[in-house]
């Protein structure tokens, strides 16, 4: 299944593919000055030294000036040994480590006694849980849970038949041409909206169908197609397998690139189901929507929200081009791909070596019951936070990051008041916004029902499609009622956070308020340079190049000057120039634009969390702590939080799909562009991240 929510899911600390609570493999950043050398067993949230931050994790050799990263975290990132079924290690791993431990004890007590038709909720994860881990019983039933869907694959006879078992993918593990979601209407929030975005890739992004550099990686995907192909015994699969990714190199062709779907201007295209049908003719429209459930009134005279209008067109003319062998295979194909982990061991281990060891570099796949905590999770998330939060979530760490987000919102009124290149008029607009920001913390206020997920004993691939059917329908349900502003976009278990500019409002999951990010017992300006700086980020996404177009209602809408957004304009350029000079690895620079919005958000967050604590303490001088300053201690909790080794192989990978930047870029560029940190570590002229001060770039 394909959901798109497009503007739903946006300023993670970690992107989509880092998002560590649902991926099967690899996980996030940072790193842990007490694990730091091994991977996790008896896991425990560490303390991080007597106030807070790790003191023997520095690289004293390194000046501050020249590489702060280095200094602040180099011993600790040194002795990083990266687990063997991970991709990158450091706190977000490490606390999703806990989190997943916690979530596993969950399930083992309600796994202890499966129900084979499970009622409650409780007997449901249990259930659904349990028959995941039988894996005896997945490898004694075979390919037996494909034979259907199969089936179906090979009935799709014309070109209706295939636009329909595409839209019938919201609902299982079939494959689609495109991302199909519903989401509030961006240009008005109180409705809902049908969203429809370019699909259909296999591998992560367009460039590894297009760029040289890639061929390699282009191969093993076509060999991986091949094996998937021979174990579900498809005729020819050798030479399916080349017309796959002649086929998928097509969809490539027409796909945008990444840094032009982050404006929300470009992507925002409402099209009727009519005009579409005009403008790609060769796609049956209707069976494809109706495949998805859709209303008879969108089918036959709808609107559709669509993202990229010319390359949705193209995939449609594309696919009508293209021989129905092909075509079937490549569904057939998808499928299995994409059902792997709830099939026998071969579909698992063929998924892991290419998915994960050959694109990411991981070495080992994860074992069985981490797999289980991901698939149960992603089929009865919320489900789970509910437990998770009675039993891991203290009501005080809620008060407490209340308070911590009154004063970051305060320091940032400040600023906006005080900004000196934006006009009165769009000043006032954005302090107004800011004033109507709302933030969500731990929880959220409803929980979800899942009285109508039927979970059986016995069937883990039938359980993960109804799963998927079951969120699909869950928000067909949502189509024509107000828009629910309490909905959330993560699960309270997740170590992470978002910015929701259709509401206007960050959310703060409950996981990640844990130390480095949340620490009751340390320092307060350590605090603030960590989740201060967090709160901050996720503020000043709202302000950012994308989320500065939603008004204080979250509405798609122009509330600017020109000749302020032109000047707004002009100075993310400069920015964004900075990263594009920063090499990650040998010839490997940051993609300044597509790392704009976090970009940003990190200079803003860092800079409103200075300001919040200088703010907090009334005038009366900062203690000296350590040998430190305060100012020093804000700047080391923030670079501490990026403390992290990642493979060579998922630094490549993120740098090509990934909106944000690597640890090294995220602790020093924004430091260099702070007048404050100049003075709190004594750098000058001639150091390596000196900038003159007409250089430096002031945003927010």
């Amino acid at each position: 299944m394909s959901d798109f929510r497009r503007y739903g899911r946006r300023g993670w600390l970690c992107g989509a593919a880092l998002l560590v609570a649902v991926s099967w493999g690899g996980g996030a950043v940072a790193a842990d000055q007490a694990a730091a050398a091994k991977a996790p067993d008896g896991i425990d949230a560490p303390s991080y030294g007597a106030w807070g931050f790790d003191m023997d994790g520095r690289d004293l050799s390194i000046a501050p000036g020249n590489n702060f990263f280095g200094y602040a975290n180099g011993r600790a990132v040194h002795d990083i040994v990266i687990p063997p079924d991970m991709t990158a290690y450091g706190p977000f791993n490490m606390l999703h480590e806990l989190s997943r431990k916690r979530v596993q004890d969950i399930l083992n007590e309600l796994a202890a006694h499966p129900v084979a038709d499970p009622v409650t909720v409780d007997q449901k994860l249990g259930t659904f849980y349990a028959t995941f881990m039988d894996e005896k019983g997945i490898e004694a039933r075979g390919t037996t849970p494909l034979a259907a869907d199969l089936d179906a694959v090979r009935a799709v006879g014309d070109r209706s038949a295939f636009a329909a078992l595409l839209g019938h993918a919201q609902t299982g593990f079939q494959h689609s041409l495109f991302g199909m979601g519903i989401q509030p209407d961006a240009k008005d929030p109180t409705v809902y909206a049908l969203t429809l975005d370019q699909g259909g890739l296999g591998l992560p992004d367009r460039d590894y169908y297009l760029k040289p550099a890639l061929a390699a990686k282009k191969t093993a995907y076509q060999a991986y197609v091949q094996q998937v192909l021979t174990l579900i015994g498809w005729p020819d699969a050798a030479k399916q397998a080349q017309a796959i990714v002649a086929f998928e190199t097509r969809l490539a062709e027409v796909h945008w690139a990444r840094q032009d779907m982050r404006d929300p201007d470009k992507t925002y295209n409402p099209i009727n189901v009519a005009d579409l049908a005009r403008r790609a003719p060769g796609f049956d429209w209707a069976a494809y929507l109706t495949g998805a459930e859709l209303p008879e009134t969108i089918v036959k005279s709808g609107t559709l929200i669509v993202g990229e209008p010319d390359a949705v067109v193209g995939e449609a003319k594309i696919a009508s081009e293209t021989p129905l062998d092909t075509l079937r295979a490549w569904l057939a194909f998808h499928l299995a791909g994409s059902a792997a982990h709830y099939l026998p061991k071969a579909f698992v281990q063929a998924s892991f070596d290419f998915n994960d060891r050959t694109l990411g570099g991981q070495p080992q796949l994860p074992d069985r019951w981490k797999r289980g905590v991901t698939a149960t999770g992603h089929a009865m998330g919320m489900a789970l936070g509910q437990t998770y939060v009675a039993r891991y979530f203290p009501p005080e760490y809620r008060r407490m990051m209340e308070s911590l987000t009154t004063e970051l919102k305060a320091a940032f009124r400040v600023r906006l008041q005080h900004n000196t290149w934006m006009g009165a008029q769009t000043r006032a607009a954005a302090v107004q916004k800011l004033d109507h920001f709302t933030i969500q913390i731990g929880y959220p206020k409803r929980w979800r029902d899942y009285s109508t997920l039927v979970v059986r004993q016995g069937d883990a691939y039938g359980n993960a499609a109804r799963a998927e059917a079951f969120e699909w329908r869950y928000w067909l349900g949502h189509l024509g009622h107000p828009v629910d502003r309490d909905e959330w976009d993560m699960t309270p278990q997740t170590v992470n956070a978002y910015n929701n500019p259709l509401f206007n409002e960050v959310v703060f999951p409950a996981a990640i308020l844990q130390p480095p990010f949340f620490n009751p017992k340390a320092d307060p300006a350590v605090n603030y340079g960590a989740i201060g700086g967090v709160i901050g980020h996720e503020m000043t996404h709202s302000f950012d190049d994308e989320g500065r177009k939603f008004d204080y209602m979250g509405r798609l809408k122009e509330w600017w000057t020109k000749d302020d957004a032109a000047r707004f304009n002009t100075l993310a350029d400069r920015f964004g120039k900075q990263y594009d000079a920063f090499e990650v690895l040998p010839g490997v620079h940051v993609n300044g634009k597509l790392t704009m919005g976090e970009n940003i958000a990190d200079l803003g967050g860092l800079t409103l969390a200075l300001d919040a604590y200088h703010a907090s303490l009334h005038g009366k001088p900062a203690p000296v702590i350590g040998g430190l300053t305060g100012d020093q201690r804000v700047f080391l909790g923030w670079a501490q939080v990026w403390r992290q080794k990642l493979r060579d192989d998922t630094i490549r990978q993120r740098v090509m799909t990934d909106p944000h930047s690597p640890p090294q870029a995220r602790v020093n560029i924004p430091m260099h562009n702070i007048d404050a940190w100049y003075k709190a570590w004594n750098v000058k002229p001639g150091d390596t991240l000196y900038l003159k001060p007409e250089e430096r770039v002031k945003i927010w």
